[in-house]
């Protein structure tokens, strides 16, 4: 149906005439885009039969695997709402996500069946990373199901979980048009073409490896080398047979450690891409020093998908995140909301076809991020250049952006705080060399307190991502005259803690 906008329509029109190519090449072998069609109309039909329907939700906490990009495509579907979560999540913090999204059904490991069942109200299914579960289970007794939803563009296809300052999670709703414009834009604008081949080492659960990666080599009937977690080894592996590879800065830093990894491996490469953290500007000159290649780094967020991007033909500037993509248009603002002269520091404010709905359930918060002509406030702190070439300085809310994955500082020293020991917290990102930013917590004591107690108080209270690499105790936080913590003191006193870290 030509008015259908259901993303995976979309998807559908962009497979390759002989559906036997494969989609993902993994360890267990390959998965076809014929079988992309088949399985993922039977894992669509497992949900329908447990009574999801459109615009129910659907919460995903599973391991990277080729069927959990199945579950996805199932979901678009049937036009049920996708929220996947990050696989560190405490069962605690799973707990708020049901409790906010009141999902119909709930995926998770067969480890955690028993615990999801007792815990939450829906339907549970199972599915681990060797394909095993009661998902693919139940599949195999059900038909086809090749029928798609009929969707509107403005319908949801996702709900991406994003912490505030004050540790409150926001669930960003992403449209139908939200995830296509992206796609689409990227597809240009990265300029794939055919015969491309996306090597895949990014987890699934975010915007990045989700949407960004796996769109783009959709829409382009692509291959993709489907790597359930970074490997070092196993990417220079599977390098020489790639075009195109999409990573966090983590990733170029360990291929440089890595002796064989020569020009030679990136001969058939087209494009390195980093993102979702600061690229340092030694790794971009390290990289083009030993491949030849420079990498492109764009910047995004979960509530806009893609907005910035160094340019593909032209040049490509370390620390700088390029210029705002075509259809999204951007500011550098004051506090009030008025664009600021070129080359002052405020804060990027965005509008665009990819930019999100709003906050599930939370209207009154959309409301205050978004400027009365539209325009979203991303928090970010920015410069422009004369020509458009956006800066990111710093981030107004003081997120933690370590290994790509996003850190809210309060509800880490909200869960320091809790320890009897403690008096007060501050936790801040320090610059890492591998993780771009590594968190860090400053700890002044009640009583006797060491490093150690507050790593083991955190250990299982929080994702492991969350949880401090380094602990100062201190006698006593630095402050203004106001009374408010100066967290710009403590992160340069700090600021080399991490130097020589591997």
């Amino acid at each position: 149906m030509t008015n259908n906008a259901n993303l995976y329509t979309l998807f559908q029109r962009h497979f390759p005439t002989d559906r036997r190519q494969p989609f993902l090449i993994h360890d267990r072998g390959e998965t076809s885009f014929a079988e992309v069609e088949t399985l993922s109309g039977r894992y669509g039909a497992v949900l329908r039969d447990m009574g999801v329907q459109k615009g129910d939700r659907v919460i995903v906490q599973v391991k990277k695997s080729p069927e959990a990009v199945l579950l996805y495509l199932a979901c678009l579907r049937i036009g049920a709402i996708f929220i996947p979560l990050n696989t560190a999540y405490t069962l605690p913090e799973v707990q708020y996500f049901v409790t906010d999204a009141t999902p119909k059904a709930i995926v998770c490991d067969p480890a955690e069946r028993d615990a999801f069942t007792t815990t939450f109200d829906a339907g549970i299914l199972t599915l681990d990373d060797q394909g095993g579960g009661s998902l693919p289970g139940r599949a195999q007794g059900v038909g086809a199901g090749g029928e798609v939803v009929v969707s509107d563009a403005d319908d949801l296809a996702a709900i991406l979980y994003t912490s505030g300052t004050t540790g409150r999670s926001k669930g960003a709703m992403l449209t139908n048009v939200n995830l296509a414009s992206n796609a689409q834009m990227l597809h240009r604008y990265w300029a794939w073409q055919k015969g491309d081949v996306l090597l895949h080492a990014l987890p699934i659960f975010h915007v990045h490896g989700l949407f960004i990666a796996l769109h783009c080599a959709l829409l382009n009937g692509s291959t993709v080398l489907f790597h359930n977690r970074f490997d070092p080894a196993a990417v220079i592996r599977d390098l020489p047979r790639a075009t195109v590879m999409m990573g966090v800065p983590t990733f170029y830093t360990r291929l440089l450690d890595a002796p064989d990894f020569t020009a030679q491996t990136c001969d058939q490469m087209r494009l390195f891409i980093s993102g979702s953290a600061p690229l340092l500007a030694d790794t971009f000159a390290a990289f083009e020093t030993r491949t030849g290649h420079k990498i492109l780094e764009r910047y995004g967020m979960t509530e806009a998908g893609m907005i910035t991007s160094n340019p593909y033909a032209g040049a490509r500037i370390a620390g700088t995140v390029g210029f705002a993509l075509p259809g999204v248009q951007a500011r550098v603002a004051d506090a009030t909301g008025t664009e600021l002269p070129r080359g002052k520091v405020g804060v990027l404010e965005i509008t665009g076809p990819n930019v999100f709905a709003g906050y599930w359930q939370m209207p009154e918060k959309t409301a205050e991020e978004f400027r009365a002509d539209g325009y979203f406030i991303t928090g970010d702190l920015a410069t422009m250049a004369d020509d458009g070439r956006i800066t990111i300085v710093g981030r107004a809310k003081d997120l933690v952006i370590s290994g790509g994955f996003n850190v809210y500082p309060k509800e880490v020293e909200d869960c320091i705080d809790a320890m009897p020991s403690v008096k007060e917290s501050a936790v801040i990102g320090l610059p890492h060399p591998d993780f771009g930013e590594g968190v860090a917590a400053v700890v002044v004591a009640q009583s006797a307190v060491t490093e150690a107690d507050v790593l083991a108080h955190l250990a299982g209270r929080l994702a492991k991502f969350k949880q401090p690499k380094k602990v100062f105790i201190v006698p006593e936080l630095p402050r203004n005259t106001m009374g408010k913590v100066q967290k710009k003191a403590l992160r340069e006193t700090y600021s080399k803690a991490f130097q020589g870290h591997q």
